[in-house]
C-alpha cells in the first residue's frame, strides 16, 4: 500500500512557503477537508503524494490537528508513512544562525516535567511518559544531504518544543544547559511527533531560523528570510521525501 507524506505547519504563512517549494517539482492536487475545519493541500510527485496541513500554534492544537489528519488518512486507506513538522523557529546562538535550517535529530518537549528545589525534573523521571522523540539517522541523513546538495546552510540537532517562547537570556541559558544538543526552539514539533507515533508513522522536524533564542527583540527577527529558506528547503526535499516515507519510526 503506498504511503503519503504529511507536512504540518503552525500557520498559513509557513504552509504557503512549503507549498511554494513543493510546486517546483510537484503537481497541485486540490484540497481535502479534515474534521475540525481543517484543510489538506494535496500534491503529487513521481515518488508519491505529499499533503500540507496548517495545524495551529502550540503542541496541543497541532497534536489534535495532526491526529485528525492521520485518522482520516487511515480510514481512507491512505496512510502516512512520514510526518514532517515544518516552520520557522528560534535558533540557539552559536548553533543555528538566522536564515539557516535545522534538521531534528531529536524532538524534545523542553518544559514537560516538574520544577523542584533541586532543579528541573523531566517527565520520564516522574514516571508519567516521555519528553523526547529520537529521529534516526536514516531520516536525518538523506534530508541533510539534500540540503547540502542544494547549497542550503543547516544544522542537525535537537529541536525544543515549548508552550512559551523564550524571551530572556536567563531562560535561554537554562534551556541550553538542560538540553545541550538543542539547535532550535519552536512550539509544535512534540505535538506532531506524539500524533505520528500513535499512528506508527515516522516523524521529522525541519525549521528555518527567524530569530535568536534569548532576549525578545522583534526588530532583529528575519521572518521573511526564514520563510524564503523554508521554501527552498521544501523544493530541495521533494526528491528525498519520496525515499523516506517508508522508513521506520523511532
Amino acid at each position: 500500500m503506498p504511503h503519503r507524506i504529511l507536512i504540518v505547519t503552525a500557520v498559513a504563512a509557513e504552509a504557503d512557503s512549503v507549498a511554494g517549494g513543493l510546486t517546483t517539482l510537484a503537481r497541485p492536487g486540490g484540497e481535502l477537508p479534515v474534521p475540525g475545519g481543517l484543510v489538506l493541500r494535496r500534491y503529487a510527485t513521481e515518488r508519491g503524494g505529499i499533503d500540507v496541513l496548517v495545524g495551529g500554534v502550540g503542541p496541543a492544537a497541532v497534536a489534535a490537528a495532526t491526529g485528525a489528519a492521520l485518522t482520516r488518512a487511515a480510514l481512507a486507506a491512505e496512510p502516512y508513512g512520514l510526518v514532517v513538522s515544518a516552520g520557522i523557529a528560534g535558533g540557539f546562538p552559536g548553533r543555528a544562525p538566522l536564515g539557516s535550517l535545522v534538521v531534528s535529530d531529536a524532538i524534545v518537549a523542553a518544559d514537560l516535567g516538574a520544577d523542584t528545589p533541586e532543579g528541573y525534573v523531566p517527565v520520564e523521571e516522574l514516571g508519567f511518559g516521555r519528553s523526547v522523540h529520537r529521529v534516526p539517522d536514516a531520516l536525518t541523513g538523506p534530508v541533510a544531504a539534500a540540503l547540502v546538495a542544494a547549497g542550503l546552510p543547516h544544522t542537525t540537532g535537537g529541536v525544543l518544543t515549548v508552550s512559551t517562547v523564550t524571551g530572556s537570556a536567563a531562560r535561554a541559558d537554562a534551556l541550553a544547559a538542560r538540553h545541550p544538543g538543542a539547535a532550535a526552539e519552536a512550539m509544535e514539533g512534540f505535538g506532531v511527533a506524539e500524533a505520528a507515533a500513535a499512528h506508527g508513522a515516522a516523524v521529522l522536524e525541519l525549521r528555518a531560523v527567524s530569530n535568536a533564542v534569548g532576549p525578545r527583540d522583534r526588530a532583529a527577527w528575519r521572518i521573511g528570510d526564514a520563510l524564503t529558506a523554508l521554501r527552498a528547503a521544501a523544493a530541495a526535499l521533494v526528491p528525498a521525501l519520496g525515499t523516506l516515507k517508508d522508513r521506520p519510526c523511532s
